[in-house]
C-alpha cells in the first residue's frame, strides 16, 4: 500500500485550513488516513504550521512520500533534515548524540528565521497601517477644509443678500418718508394762508 504524506482540507470556503496527514494514496483527498501529523493555516501572516515532526520522521523512514506542497512543509519544519541525520546514523557516519547536537543546532537557527519573518510580517503590516491612516487623514482634513468654504461662503452670500436688502429696503423707505414730510409741510402752508 503505498503512503503519501498530504493535505487534506478542512475549513469554509475562502478560508482554507488544512490537515498534514499521512494516508493510502488511493484514498480520496479528504477522505480516511491512517496519522494526522500536523496543521497548517496558510491564511495567516506568515502561515501557521503545527507539526509532529517525530511522527513525519518515522512514516519518512518508513518510505511514505510527500506531495510538493507536503515536502515544502516538512522542508520548513526541520523534519527532512531529521531524516537526512538518521540515515546517517544508520549509516555510521556520526552518533544519535551528535545527531540530536545538529539537530538541535539547526532548530535554534530555524526559529531566529523564523522571528526574523514575522518581524518583517509586522514591520510591513504597521507600515501598511500607518500609510492607510495617514491617507484617511489627508482625505478627511480635505473633507473638512472644503466643508469649512462651503459654510464661509454661504454665510458670505447671506451677508451679502442681507446688506443689499437693507439698502434696497432703506432706499424705498427713505423717498417715502420725505414726501410725507412735504405733504406735512404743504398742509401747514395751506394753513397759514387760509387765516
Amino acid at each position: 500500500m503505498p503512503v503519501k504524506i498530504r493535505l487534506q482540507r478542512h475549513g469554509k470556503k475562502g478560508k482554507p485550513f488544512y490537515w498534514i496527514v499521512a494516508a493510502d494514496s488511493r484514498a480520496k483527498r479528504d477522505g480516511k488516513f491512517l496519522e494526522k501529523l500536523g496543521t497548517y493555516d496558510p491564511t495567516t501572516q506568515p502561515a501557521e504550521i503545527n507539526l509532529n515532526i517525530d511522527a513525519a520522521v518515522k512514516w519518512l523512514m518508513n518510505g511514505a512520500i510527500p506531495t510538493d506542497t507536503a515536502r515544502a512543509i516538512l522542508k520548513f519544519e526541520g523534519a527532512l533534515y531529521k531524516k537526512h541525520l538518521l540515515v546517517g546514523v544508520r549509516k555510521g557516519a556520526f552518533d544519535m548524540e551528535e545527531a540530536e547536537r545538529r539537530f538541535e543546532e539547526w532548530m535554534k537557527n530555524h526559529q531566529k528565521k523564523v522571528e526574523q519573518l514575522e518581524a518583517k510580517y509586522r514591520a510591513v503590516k504597521e507600515a501598511k497601517e500607518k500609510a492607510d491612516y495617514e491617507r484617511e487623514k489627508a482625505y478627511s482634513d480635505a473633507r473638512a477644509a472644503k466643508r469649512q468654504e462651503e459654510t464661509a461662503e454661504a454665510t458670505a452670500e447671506d451677508t451679502s443678500e442681507e446688506t443689499t436688502e437693507n439698502a434696497e429696503t432703506a432706499a424705498e423707505e427713505q423717498p417715502a418718508g420725505q414726501a410725507d414730510e412735504t405733504t406735512e409741510g404743504d398742509a401747514s402752508d395751506e394753513q397759514t394762508t387760509d387765516q
